[in-house]
């Protein structure tokens, strides 16, 4: 079975296939009379796939699609910006910064996870005991500007009274993080699952947690291109349908779930259970509510310089596509 969380293919690779991406066909494609829209659906480790798999959600779609697997945000919409996926998932502050990268995209779904699904983890014998005591040291902060763990660092130095110009903050995508981490070459870690849980399996200790920073709120993204041709567009919410199938039946069968995920992606069944106990899986349209906590985070964003600009949220928002079935 293909191992989608270490993946060796480099980023130039997956964007020079193009919408030839996909690391397997969910099924064989069968001849209809009529052409089916063909959806190329970005991932990252594993994750969104995985939720597929097990609930079995996507199995009889009227549409064709591939996977995409990336390792972390910043090629997954390397890929969106280049037209080589039709939708994308990530954390909030990620679609923020793709956005300012003028990566044409809507936000199209809502995802709900638990915030302690990332955190800053160091050494089990480190001297570093709490927030405070990264003054002076270096962070590593998986994978780049704009993610997730940025912003999670950032609140926690903030909450700490750390200024961020007394911490250096280097960038360093989560596979290579973690190699490194294992080896002892990092004292502190920003990151997200799975890699956050694999690290704590591993032995790392937990600095600071998500809770009471981060939004635990994803996004599925929707190319522009996409949604202006008529076939993807009816395909994606089609799609966005069976993410909420595929929801309810991992909340509902979450021993399954795990273990369908640790298949996938080669964890321990340990591992699998936590990272999927508190994975964003509920899926739903764009509410209010999700605009206005992520345009809270775009403003703390834009005013902490982790943006350049501030994002204007409604304006990337299509909350009219999916109005999810009663």
């Amino acid at each position: 079975m293909t191992d989608l969380l270490f993946s060796k293919a480099s980023r130039r690779h997956w964007l020079k296939q193009g919408a030839a991406l996909s690391l397997a066909a969910a099924a064989p494609l069968r001849a209809w009379a009529q052409p089916r829209a063909t959806l190329v659906l970005g991932d990252q480790a594993g994750g969104l796939r995985a939720l597929f798999e097990a609930s079995k959600a996507l199995e009889g779609a009227p549409f064709a699609y591939r996977w995409a697997n990336f390792q972390g945000v910043a090629p997954l919409f390397e890929a969106q910006r280049s037209a080589a996926v039709d939708t994308a998932v990530a954390g909030d502050l990620p679609v923020l910064a793709a956005a300012v990268g003028r990566t044409p995209l809507k936000i199209v779904a809502t995802r709900v996870g638990k915030a302690d699904a990332l955190g800053i983890v160091v050494q089990p014998d480190s001297p570093l005991r709490k927030v405070a005591d990264l003054r002076g040291k270096t962070v590593i902060v998986s994978s780049a500007r704009g993610s997730i763990s940025q912003y999670q660092l950032y609140g926690a130095l903030e909450e700490a009274g750390v200024r961020r110009d007394e911490v250096t903050v280097k960038f360093v995508l989560p596979t290579d993080a973690a190699a490194a981490f294992a080896s002892r070459q990092i004292d502190a870690w920003a990151v997200f699952d799975p890699y956050y849980t694999i690290a704590l399996q591993q032995g790392g200790r937990i600095l600071r947690d998500g809770r009471g920073i981060n939004t635990a709120l994803g996004f599925i993204t929707a190319s522009e291109p996409s949604l202006a041709d008529p076939a993807k567009r009816a395909a994606i919410v089609q799609f966005l349908d069976r993410l909420a199938r595929a929801g309810e039946w991992a909340l509902a069968n979450p021993e399954a779930y795990a273990q369908a995920y640790s298949q996938l992606t080669r964890l321990p069944i340990e591992s699998a259970r936590i990272i999927t106990a508190r994975a964003s899986v509920e899926g739903r349209p764009v509410s209010e509510a999700d605009i206005a906590a992520l345009q809270t985070v775009a403003d703390r964003s834009a005013r902490d310089g982790i943006l350049p600009v501030r994002v204007d949220v409604r304006a990337i928002t299509d909350a009219q596509l999916w109005k999810r079935p009663a």
